[in-house]
């Protein structure tokens, strides 16, 4: 081939490369895990029969547990006492979030308190939850999640679209705040094997933090692909999951926890949903 400029010649070099990289990266696997699909379909069609498009989180929580996603410890209280015995048998700190379906964004209304280290502390923060839903929203909350708190790790994020031509599409960055600050993160089309998941945890721009700077340790790069894995297997299974995310997803060295997550459901047979609802 003859070309008028260098510059057409080095990028079809450079295409050229790309599709022999193509050809020689393995193809990988797609695992399947042991997982407790029944109960992961009790949840949906729950929320499915109520009209819901979004999960409650207890909900959300519940189905990553199906799944075998690593969650921080959490207990659902509909009273003052259950929300003490729940820290008691969870440990303290906790964090305690308020659960209502009118609530959307809990930050909004003061609806999660953290750090809070004793039982005289959570029964204070569980009055100022009720309270404030109370004269916020005009109803009581349905109850209020007793969560451990994490401290430390480095935040990610892993999350699922449904495109309406490809499917689902698996997304792996940096989260909490970063999420909206950087938008550092890689998808990948499901199914996602594991070779896609190694490429995702790896793909970030900012790996660097997730392999530990300045005397920092590595985080558990085998947790993080397990997880994509499994999420990948969870929106599989269920088409009614048109959009979800776990954010953050807290990476330690030895292990990886899921703080929080939301779930978005819709029709299985059109992978839409009602955004109004």
């Amino acid at each position: 081939p003859a070309y008028i400029f260098p510059e057409s010649a080095v990028r079809a070099l450079a295409a050229l490369n790309r599709y022999r990289e193509f050809l020689a990266r393995p193809e990988g696997v797609v695992n399947s895990y042991p997982v407790n699909r029944e109960a992961a379909e009790r949840i949906i069609s729950a929320a499915a029969r109520d009209g819901r498009a979004k999960l409650s989180e207890p909900e959300a929580l519940a189905l990553l547990d199906a799944y075998g996603v690593p969650t921080a410890p959490w207990a659902l209280a509909r009273t003052e006492g259950e929300a003490v015995a729940a820290a008691q048998r969870i440990g303290y700190p906790v964090v305690l979030k308020v659960v209502s379906r009118k609530v959307i964004h809990k930050s909004d209304i003061g609806g999660v308190i953290v750090g809070v280290q004793d039982e005289q502390s959570l029964r204070e923060a569980h009055s100022r939850l009720r309270q404030r839903v109370q004269e916020r929203v005009g109803e009581a909350p349905e109850g209020v999640l007793v969560q451990k708190m994490i401290a430390g790790g480095r935040e990610t994020i892993v999350g699922s679209t449904r495109d309406p031509k490809t499917g689902p599409l698996l997304m792996f960055g940096l989260g909490g705040l970063f999420v909206e600050v950087l938008k550092d993160v890689v998808f990948r089309v499901h199914p996602v094997t594991d070779v896609d998941a190694r490429e995702m945890v790896r793909g970030i721009r900012g790996v660097k933090l997730l392999e530990g700077v300045r005397g920092d340790t590595s985080v558990d790069f085998v947790g993080l692909e397990e997880v994509i894995q499994r999420i990948s297997q969870l929106v599989g299974d269920f088409p009614q999951i048109v959009e979800m995310d776990v954010n953050p997803l807290t990476a330690f060295p030895d292990r990886v926890v899921a703080v929080d997550a939301r779930f978005m459901i819709g029709d299985s047979e059109v992978g839409t949903r009602d955004r109004e609802a």
